[in-house]
């Protein structure tokens, strides 16, 4: 009979994570997941049909407000679905950090009676957003198609290959976000009310309603050293076809996404050691 000895020590480093131990609970993350989804759609009249009327209220709104009022260009796409494809990604990042952003808040009663890696939380906020990603994923190819029937012409080419890493860099930079906000909340409630508000701000500073030619030049390195920009403009170009220079500064959000990562798990891991005194 084999013999098991488990080592129990305290984690006193910046980056003491152990991804190994995260892994032993991937079933503890689907049973978080799937309880964010029960508890969400609860008392609803329509349950699970909002992931898709959500989305469709969204694009709507945007193609009127933006779109016929306001008379941006979407560079000859149809206007439908321009917003929905720049929609589907925004709505997934937005999501993801304003749900990871609650992580302390919302389950510190269960952080106190048990252990488990406390990454599990925000991974099982993030695999909510990955399901509403899927499902606009799909009406978005859907509406592509439709178009394509009717014989509009969309210049998509092997570029598309690239739409997974930048669906995984959008997942990266949300949770890293997303668990920079829970760890500050432990502190400063105030980041609780402002993460909403600053949401929003940050849409209106993302090409994610106009496209980047509008910005003018003097102005464009601001707009690049925000992370988002260049993948929306890019996740555009792939499934699209529309033009832009936003390959240009693609390395740049690479670069961002990977150290914001970075200082978000760090600062997690030593937030987490801790914040039970302080929640």
């Amino acid at each position: 009979m084999n013999h098991y000895t488990t080592h129990i020590k305290a984690k006193a480093g910046w980056f003491d994570m152990d991804f190994k131990e995260l892994y032993q609970y991937k079933d503890l993350i689907w049973l978080f997941f799937k309880r964010n989804y029960s508890s969400f759609y609860r008392q609803t009249v329509l349950g699970p049909l909002w992931l898709i009327c959500n989305p469709l209220i969204s694009v709507i709104l945007y193609a009127f407000v933006f779109g016929r009022l306001a008379g941006l260009s979407t560079e000859g796409v149809p206007t439908f679905v321009f917003y929905l494809c720049s929609n589907t990604l925004w709505a997934f990042f937005m999501t993801s950090v304003t749900q990871i952003s609650k992580t302390f808040m919302d389950n510190a009663n269960i952080f106190g009676k048990v252990y488990f890696p406390r990454l599990v939380i925000p991974l099982s906020s993030l695999m909510r957003g990955v399901l509403d990603l899927v499902i606009q994923l799909v009406m978005l190819v859907i509406c592509i198609i439709a178009y394509a029937v009717k014989g509009l012409h969309f210049d998509i080419g092997f570029n598309i290959l690239l739409a997974p890493v930048l669906i995984l860099q959008t997942c990266i930079l949300g949770l890293g976000v997303g668990i920079i906000i829970a760890s500050l909340t432990t502190r400063f409630r105030d980041l609780i009310i402002l993460t909403g508000f600053g949401m929003q701000l940050w849409m209106y500073a993302t090409p994610v309603v106009y496209t980047l030619d509008i910005v003018p030049q003097k102005f464009m390195w601001i707009y690049v050293l925000n992370p988002m920009t260049p993948v929306i403009e890019c996740f555009r170009n792939v499934m699209l076809g529309i033009d832009t220079v936003a390959w240009n500064y693609w390395w740049i959000s690479m670069v961002a996404t990977v150290v914001i990562m970075t200082i978000g798990l760090m600062l997690f891991g030593r937030i987490e050691k801790t914040f039970m005194d302080t929640i």
